[in-house]
Parts: C-alpha cells; structure tokens; sequence
C-alpha cells in the first residue's frame, strides 16, 4: 500500500506539479525524473526571470534526472551537465548561455554590449545587428517610461512591413507596425527584449538598454531564425485584445504545413479546418460558415469578388497561394466597409513585388505546376506575376477503377498580375488582374467550361498621418459554358454569365488615440445573362433560347469606429446604409393580388424600359462588438450583426458547382436578410503559446430560397413560380485549442451547429414538410478537426490532419404506389436522412533547405497521402432501376489514397 501511495504521489507531481520556485531569489524546487534538458529549460523560463541561449542540437539528447529543493540554478546546471562537455555562464541581467566545449565570458566591459543610438534616428539593420549585443537608446530624462517610434522594413526588399508585431516579453506590451510599417510604443525604462516578426515570417529580437523617448528604425530578415526561445505571433496576441470576435488569420507558411490534394497548397481547405467552417462535399472548395450557404460567403481577392473559387471540380483553390501574402475570415464582427452577403466575407490579400531585385518562386506537382516572379521595374515600381497550369487526365484514369468515368478529360489555367507605381510619400497606384480557365468533359459528347475575369485599379493617397484613402474601381466577370455533340440533330449550345462593375472609396482615420474611423462608398452595376441555348452546327435543330438579361446596382454608404472606452473596453462599432435596385428593360408578368405566383394566376403584363426602375430596397446593416479584458492573458467578446445579400444562387446541390446560376432581387424575390449574435471567451496560456477560445452563436435569416419539388433551374425566365419563401435558423457552440510553440504544436477544433430552414407561413405555392422545421442542404450537427505538427528539426516537418463530420442530410425514396396507370415513388420528408458520417486522415512531410539569406534559391519538398486509410466517404446517394427495382448507391469522391509529391522553390 505504501508503494502504491508513493507512485501516486509521484505521478501527481510529475503531472500536475513538476516544479515550483522561490520567486524572489529565482531558486529552484521540483522533480524532474527523466525530464527533457529542452522541457526544462521551458519550465525554469516560465517561471523565472532566467532566459536560455542555446543550440537545440547541443542538448537533443539530454535528459535531467534530480530533484532540487530551493537550489541555485548554477548548483543545478552543474549536476546536469556532469560528466558532459558542456559550459553555462550566466550574465547579471540573468542570461544563461550553453556552449559546447568552451564556456562562453559574459563579463562584458558595459560598453562592449551596448551600442548607443541616437535618440533623433537611427537604423538597426540585420547587416550590422550583433545579436546579443545590448542598445543604448534614448536621452537619460524624466519619467518611468519611453516611447518608441519607427519603421519596421524587410531586409530583402527594403520595404515596410504591414502588420508586423512588435511586442516586449515581460511587460505584454505590444503594437501592430500600419501600411507604412510605423510602430509606436511604451516601454519601461531599463533593460528590455523587444520582439519583431512579420505576420508568417520569423522572429527578431533586439536587446535594449532604454534610456529615453527615441526613434529606432528595425529592418528584419524574413529568411533568419531568432532563438529558439522566442516566439511571438500576431495571432497570439488579437486573438485576446482585438475587438471582433470570429476573426480567423491565416499565413501561407501555416497552409504549407496541411496535407491537401495532390500538395498544392489551398488557402480555403487551410480555412476548414477552423470552427464553424465546412463543406458539404469531399474535395469541394465550396464552404459554409455558422450555418449559411456557400453562396453567402463574400470572397475578395484584392478588391475583386471572386464567384467561383474552385477548380478543377473543387480539387483545387481558384487563388494560387503564391501570390498571396495572408488570408482573413471574418464568421461575426464583420467591419461596416464589407456587405453584400449574409454569412462571411474571406479577404485574400495579394503579396507585393519587392523593390531590390527580380526573385520569384515556383512549384512542380504531380497534378500542377507553377510559378511567379516580382520585382522592381526602375526606381518607384514593383510587379507581380504569376501563373499556374495543370495535367490532371492521369487522375481520372487513376479513378476509373471506381468510377465509369470513360473518356473523362480535364484542364485548368490561372494568371495573377499587379503593377504598383509610387508616385510620391503619398501617393501610390496598383493595378492588378485575374484570369482563370477550366475545361472538363465526362464523356466525348459534352464539354464544360468555366472562366473568371477580374481587374482593378487602386489608388491610395496618404493626407497626413492620421488620414489615408483608398479608391478602387473594377471589373467581375464569371461565365460558364456546356457543349453538347451527342447527336448532329440535337448538338447546342448553352451558357451564363455574370458581370459586375464596381467603385469603392475607403477612409481610414484614427482620430486620438482612442478613435479609429473607416468611412466610405461602395457602387456595384450588376448586367447578369440568367441562360441562354443555341444551336451548334448547321444539322442542329435545337430551337434557341434564353432567359432575359438583369440589370441591377447596389449602393453602399458606411461608417465604423474603433474606440478604446480604457485599457479593458473596447468597442467596434458601425453602420452600412445598403439600397439596390432592378431595372429594365424586362417584361413582367402581373399576378393577381393576393394570389401565390402560379402561371394560373397572371392576370397581364407590365413593360419597363431601359434603365427604368422596376423595384428598389433600403435597409440598414449594423454591426457592434466588444471586448472587455479580464486580465493580459482573458477577454470576453460579444457583438451583433445584420447584414443584407441582393443577389442569389440557384442550385439544386448543396455545394458550389461550375452550372449553377444567378438570380438578382426584383419585384418578386426579396433580398435576403439576416442577424445574428455572438459570445465568446478568449484565452492565452503558457506565455502565449496556448491559445484557446469558445464561442456560441445564434442567426435567423429572411427571405432565403428553396425549391418546389420538381422544380426548373435552367432557362427558367419565371423562376419565382418554382422558388419558395423560407426562413432559416442557425446556432452552434465553437471549441477551438491551438498550441504553436514546441516540436510538438497544432490545433483541435470542434463545432456543434444547427442550419435549419422553414417554409414561410405565407407561402402558397408549396409548404415543404408541413411548414416545419427541418435541415438544411448543409447541417452537419457535429465537426471536428485535427492538425498536429511534429518538427523534427527547423528543415523537417511531419503534419497529420484528421476530419470529423456528421453526413448530410439527404431526401429518400421510401416507397412506391401506382397512380394513373403507372409505378410511382414516394419521398420521405425532405431532408429526414442523412449519408453516412465522414471521416478521413491525411498525412505529409516537409522537406526545408536551410534558411540562409544569400542563398541564391531555396528549395522544399512536400510528401505525403491524402485519405491515408482509404475510406470510402459518401459525397452523394443515387438510385438507380435494375430489374423492376430501385437499388440504392453511395458515391465516393476519393476512395482510394492518393499519394503526392511536389517540389517548391523560391528565389
């Protein structure tokens, strides 16, 4: 019994209590039985004021076996490193240094590790930077604290860096560099660490002696790596002190680390793996968010709305990850300069051309292949071009054993390019273009094909520090295309297309230091060909037609402010006045009032000229968030929004397909109308590197539409006599636990969500299930992802991505009758089944070269299996008539493990 009590004793205090310290004299107390040299190192940093300086590869394989009991540090770093041949010194300000053979002299002359810099400018380049050496900045003066001022630029492109951190460890305090990559910060005098990382790059540090007020200008290299034990993120930091809650931020170095089809990097399946994320298909780049339709996502490329992010049949990510500089998903907290859908709006922020020199990168797949460069074009100039091109027909013979797929063929194509030009301090032109091509056929008779077109030019103007503007005007275009050659009799051709002009005007003005003001106008012309057929070829006896042109536009006016109440309230706030309009020309059925809309029920016709106003809607969106800090490390969010969304996608599939198409509001359908609430709790742990949240959520939506049974999608130039007024609901609870220090790291997220839909009361036409509630097309009640990173070193990565969700819910057949001389199926209520859960595990390896700076490229492998166990997920359920019955199928999108391998490279 004694033993027994002595082992439990002891696992308590290896779990839950491995160490505690004297916190005033630093000295130490705990057991460490077999403990890792680099787990206590964490442990002693955590808790004390002591900070390690080491090679990981010096202690790898050193383990510590004692227990000390109110010890000095170096009595303990002595029994460690017995009968090893490694050396400690530690400084005064309590830094311990490792060394390997040689122990390292810390007693400095007090100039040797300071080096002053001017208090009126100065500039620490990565060039003449020694690490470890302390700067003396500032004028000796009054006061407790100094405030920092300055620019953070890139050492490989000299330009300034948006968005980089810079924060001091001890004191948590941090601020965000803005577009001119200028920082502002208050810092006790004394000797201080500040941090500094570009948002997906790698950490600088810069130890300093702060005397006074100064200016210090910090250029940083993106391909050096900082100590091991320094880690700061921007992540990290918003995740607890920005005001909007169900923001999500993604790096294109966190997307390298995911397992994804065939290697490429794909910047929406990176996004699936957070809370309240999903997609209804396998492989499909189609998503939902807290219950919306994948058509109520708004997806920014730079300015431009992309209308179909996929390709190749949802495979692949429209955007090409190399011209991407990050990515941001806003589920709640949405700011009041975005509108027009009901659910999220995904911002792709394009990267920049460096001003140095011509590099670029690149990437060979066993599916893609890739390629961009960027770079200077004179003196005031930069440029970015990229493309990306496929030959993808092997997976479709690789997939014929599971699918009669024939003489399947597919090919896809896309171009990114900007130009900037600096025309002075305040001043600066972007122009910036996409293209896209897709071409598939599954059998020799039928052509698809699908494009997007978008380009834009931006001008931003600088009026003075405290006020910048940005206008931008555009152009977006989405069309698609089917063939059809079976017979010379019945060959056709039919198409649809969408194009949207665009002008935005964006303020951003911070107004003291409490106050951040955006302000502005959006316009969009909407010119939407709803069908068209014609015939293909002079046998052709197809008889021509088409669904009449839609004209529309939409006028947005908005205003937001960010005002900080205090240090532990802040609020973001906002309202978007939004008005649309339909216009001629167009011929309108009337209907009878008060009649549903049957074709029973015209009753006449109304003509509207060109230009003429046919219906118009005004209605305010409101957005409000805060966050009220609990302590550094904890914060509560809650917020509100309302949005509004005039135009619709018509699809009989729950995800996003090549042939779906638009419908803009008019006189008979609504836009669409929704609010919802939000709570949340954030939380840091273990010095930043836990992060934690959990969020609930709850959305009713108007004006939503689904079909009667049987209803007619394509050429239907009376689309509302087969739609239905429906309202939805949506709620769910968001877990979400991500660990990003550690060879070890990664994150755990789980969604509870409900996306349920009902027939309006006042709907005539049909009441589907009775008028009550039932799931939506995209209700997946439980969805769980899993992503762990294990670094074996800085160059070799291994990744396992695992995927949870309850399946889809599904109409089935449940019996048949005879009715009117002939066999008839009768369907359960819609939406009452659902496909079997889905689950899949994916695994990679990433291969680094070494990070050197003045390497003249830098190469990475990637290797991996998509669907590591090969399990047959259901995409869809069919039926079939076989011998006087209907036999039910399942089919699988990717049944098999595919193995990829891809090379990437960068110079």
């Amino acid at each position: 019994m004694r033993k027994k009590l002595l082992f439990f004793s002891i696992l308590l205090s290896t779990l839950f209590c491995q160490m505690s310290f004297a916190q005033q004299a630093d000295r130490i107390t705990g057991f460490f039985p077999g403990t890792s040299f680099t787990r206590f190192v964490e442990i002693v940093e955590r808790e004390t004021s002591y900070r390690f300086y080491l090679k990981e590869s010096d202690v790898k394989e050193l383990t510590v076996n004692l227990e000390a009991k109110q010890d000095k540090l170096e009595d303990v770093l002595t029994v460690i490193f017995d009968k090893t041949d490694l050396k400690f010194a530690i400084s005064k300000e309590k830094e311990v240094f490792i060394s390997r053979g040689e122990k390292l002299v810390v007693g400095f002359p007090t100039d040797y590790l300071l080096r002053n810099v001017s208090a009126e400018s100065s500039a620490m380049a990565q060039d003449e930077f020694v690490r470890n050496r302390r700067y003396r900045v500032g004028v000796p003066g009054p006061g407790t604290e100094a405030t920092l001022t300055g620019v953070v630029t890139s050492l490989e492109n000299q330009k300034p860096i948006d968005g980089a951190i810079v924060f001091e460890k001890e004191s948590q305090r941090q601020t965000i560099t803005n577009r001119e990559g200028e920082y502002e910060i208050s810092l006790p005098k004394g000797n201080q660490t500040l941090l500094i990382q570009n948002i997906g790059g790698y950490t600088e540090q810069r130890l300093l002696d702060v005397q006074g007020d100064a200016n210090l200008d910090i250029v940083i290299g993106e391909g050096v790596f900082s100590l091991s034990e320094v880690v700061v993120r921007s992540g990290a930091l918003s995740n607890v002190s920005r005001p909007e809650m169900g923001v999500q931020s993604l790096s294109v170095n966190q997307l390298k680390k995911l397992p994804a089809v065939m290697g490429e990097v794909d910047i929406i399946r990176g996004i699936l793996t957070m809370p309240g994320v999903n997609t209804a298909g396998e492989a499909s780049v189609g998503f939902n968010v807290r219950g919306g339709a994948a058509d109520q996502n708004l997806i920014l490329l730079d300015q431009n709305t992309l209308y179909n992010p996929s390709h190749l049949f949802g495979f692949f990510s429209a955007v090409n990850a190399d011209m991407v500089q990050g990515v941001e998903l806003y589920k709640a907290g949405i700011p009041a300069s975005y509108g027009g859908r009901l659910s999220s709006v995904l911002q792709v922020t394009p990267k920049s051309g460096r001003q140095d020199k011509i590099g670029g990168s690149g990437g060979i797949g066993p599916m893609t292949s890739r390629l961009s460069l960027d770079g200077p074009i004179g003196e005031n100039t930069t440029f970015v071009v990229g493309a990306r091109l496929t030959y993808s027909d092997w997976l479709l013979d690789y997939l014929e054993e599971r699918a009669d797929l024939g003489a399947s063929r597919a090919k896809f194509g896309d171009f990114n390019s900007s130009v900037q030009h600096t025309f002075s301090e305040k001043d600066k032109i972007r122009a910036s273009g996409y293209y896209s091509k897709d071409e598939f056929q599954f059998d020799p008779d039928t052509v698809y094909s699908y494009s997007n077109l978008n380009y834009a030019l931006t001008w931003t103007h600088y009026f003075n520090d405290n006020l910048e503007a940005d206008f931008s005007a555009g152009q977006d275009k989405y069309d698609f295309e089917v063939q059809g050659e079976d017979n010379p009799l019945n060959s056709y051709l039919y198409g649809f297309d969408i194009t949207q002009t665009f002008l935005k005007a964006l303020f951003r003005h911070e107004k003291g230091d409490r106050h951040i003001f955006t302000y502005g106008f959006h316009g969009i012309h909407y010119d939407l060909n709803p069908g068209k057929i014609d015939p293909l070829g002079s046998e052709s006896i197809v008889i021509p037609d088409d669904v009449p042109r839609e004209t529309g536009l939409e006028a947005s006016v908005f205003f937001g402010d960010e005002f900080e109440v205090n240090e532990k309230l802040t609020l973001s706030g906002g309202v978007r006045l939004n008005w649309f309009g339909s216009f001629g020309p167009q011929t309108l059925p009337d209907y009878a009032p008060g009649e549903p809309y049957l074709p029973e029920n015209i009753i006449g016709e109304t003509n509207y000229a060109d230009g003429e106003l046919i219906k118009s809607y005004l209605g305010p969106e409101l957005r409000l968030s805060g966050r009220y800090a609990l302590n550094n490390w904890s914060s509560i969010k809650a917020g509100v929004n309302t949005m509004r969304q005039s135009i619709h996608l018509l699809s009989n599939s729950s995800v996003i397909t090549p042939t779906d198409t638009w419908k803009l509001s008019d006189s008979f359908i609504k836009p669409q109308t929704g609010v919802q609430y939000a709570l949340g709790y954030f939380r840091n742990m273990e010095n930043n590197a836990i992060e934690f949240s959990a969020e609930v959520y709850y959305r009713t939506m108007q004006n939503l539409l689904d079909y009667r049974s049987g209803a007619t999608l394509v050429l239907n130039d009376r689309i509302e006599q087969d739609v239905l007024l429906t309202k939805g609901k949506a709620y769910g609870l968001e877990l979400y636990l991500k660990k990003v220090t550690g060879k070890l790291n990664g994150s755990i997220a789980y969604t509870y969500s409900r996306s349920l839909m009902l027939t309006d009361p006042t709907e005539m036409k049909e009441q589907v299930n009775r008028s009550e509630w039932y799931p939506s097309n995209f209700d997946q009640p439980h969805t769980a992802n899993l992503v762990l990173n294990y670094e074996l070193s800085r160059r070799i990565n291994t990744t396992l991505a695992g995927k949870y969700s309850t399946g889809r819910p599904v109409t089935l057949p449940v019996a048949k009758f005879q009715y009117g001389g002939s066999e008839r199926v009768y369907f359960a209520d819609r939406n009452s089944f659902r496909i079997p859960d889905y689950f899949r595990l994916d695994f990679s390896v990433n291969l680094e070269g070494n990070h050197k700076v003045n390497k003249p490229a830098h190469g990475s492998w990637s290797f991996g299996v998509y669907n590591i166990l090969g399990r047959d997920n259901a995409y869809s359920v069919y039926y079939i008539p076989e011998g006087g019955k209907l036999k039910g199928y399942q089919l699988a999108i990717f049944a098999e493990p595919i193995p990829f391998v891809s090379y990437n490279f960068r110079f």
